[in-house]
């Protein structure tokens, strides 16, 4: 497979590593190995003390699986396989899709989820998360209108990498009716979900609500545990579930035992954790809009309905490209353009999940004081 570089990741591998500060990360505030320990239970702990480096089942460790299941409704331990993130979207666009499909998916969204079906010979129609009156939103008639006999897929991310946006819970059920009305699969990544800032934009997961419904989530985003590398697939149609367990022998066939523990241990935890996340994002959004009205000649903000991501816009006057290069070559301070997702309307994508977000736009303000343009 001939594939795009990876636009997104190849900017990250650039700076991640060597900015003195991050304001763009996608993740919540990562958790210390030890610090997770201690919420261990007994069961956990024991696991824990007496684990084995050795190979593990494909599709996880029933305790992983079972725990995951119960964030569903209607998902079963054998409706899920666990797997690394970015694993989980090349297994399930390969196992779905041939060359001459037809797949929608929002835009701007995480690159490979349309780079993919690219590379596979498949045709890509881009959904526009639109942006009017300082507020996102999506045109259902523009799917309804997109729609071809050879359309196979429909990729959707809420709440939203890059913006942040949820749709209202009737756009919400019309995809899926939509989807189901075609006979079309619905690939849904929730990697976001729990992030919802208000209960009334928290929604059941596509993999309860449809049939042939594939949802990637894990443990990376709203849990701030990237670093375990655990991700899923869970869907209520089993065939699909039995066709990924075969694919993913060619990928990584299992996964780290270490890892599997520590996710136990996470998801029995989850309202503790994710609690403390969401604390953060509010705190973070609050200290970023009282700067930002501090310099509305250079800012817009853009609220968000939930995840650890925004999308405001920047002074048009002012390519982003260029300030965020100056803001990283100046300040040792990494941003995200929009341009990384090919997206107009000069964008940035800002984090809002960490702890230090005050310390580092304390030193994007005096940035800005001195800023000439």
């Amino acid at each position: 497979m001939k594939i795009n570089d990876f636009n997104l990741e190849r900017y990250f591998a650039k700076y991640e590593f060597k900015a003195r500060h991050l304001l763009s990360s996608s993740d919540c505030e990562s958790i210390k190995v030890q610090e997770l320990l201690r919420m261990a239970d007994p069961e956990c702990l024991d696991l824990w003390q007496n684990l084995k480096l050795g190979y593990t089942d494909t599709k996880g460790h029933p305790l992983l699986r079972n725990e995951i299941s119960v964030l569903y409704n209607e998902i079963k331990t054998e409706d899920i396989i666990v797997m690394a993130p970015e694993e989980g979207i090349f297994i399930t666009l390969n196992v779905l899709l041939n060359p001459g499909d037809h797949v929608i998916v929002l835009d701007p969204l995480y690159q490979s989820l349309s780079e993919i079906p690219k590379a596979m010979g498949c045709e890509v129609t881009k959904w526009p998360v639109s942006l009017g009156n300082n507020k996102w939103s999506l045109n259902i008639s523009f799917l309804i209108d997109n729609i071809k006999q050879n359309t196979k897929l429909i990729i959707i991310n809420f709440p939203h990498n890059p913006t942040g946006f949820i749709p209202e819970a009737n756009d919400y059920k019309s995809i899926i009716e939509i989807a189901r009305e075609n006979k079309i699969y619905l690939f849904s990544d929730e990697m976001y979900r729990y992030l919802e800032f208000t209960k009334s934009y928290f929604y059941e997961s596509i993999c309860d609500l449809y049939e042939n419904g594939i949802v990637l989530s894990g443990l990376s985003k709203s849990f701030g545990l990237p670093g375990l590398r655990t991700g899923w697939l869970a869907s209520r149609n089993n065939d699909l579930i039995k066709k990924f367990e075969s694919f993913k022998d060619y990928t990584t066939i299992c996964n780290s035992s270490v890892s599997e523990i520590l996710s136990i241990i996470a998801l029995r935890n989850k309202d503790q954790i994710i609690g403390r996340n969401l604390n953060l994002i509010i705190e973070n959004i609050t200290f970023i809009k009282d700067l930002f009205s501090r310099h509305t000649d250079l800012f817009t903000w853009i609220e968000s309905k939930g995840s650890s991501v925004a999308f405001p816009q920047l002074n048009e006057r002012i390519p982003a490209d260029d300030f965020c290069k100056k803001l990283i070559d100046q300040k040792s301070i990494m941003l995200l353009p929009g341009s990384i997702f090919n997206y107009p309307g000069n964008h940035f994508r800002v984090g809002l999940g960490r702890k230090n977000s005050k310390e580092i736009l304390g030193e994007l303000d005096s940035f800005l004081d001195g800023f000439q343009y």
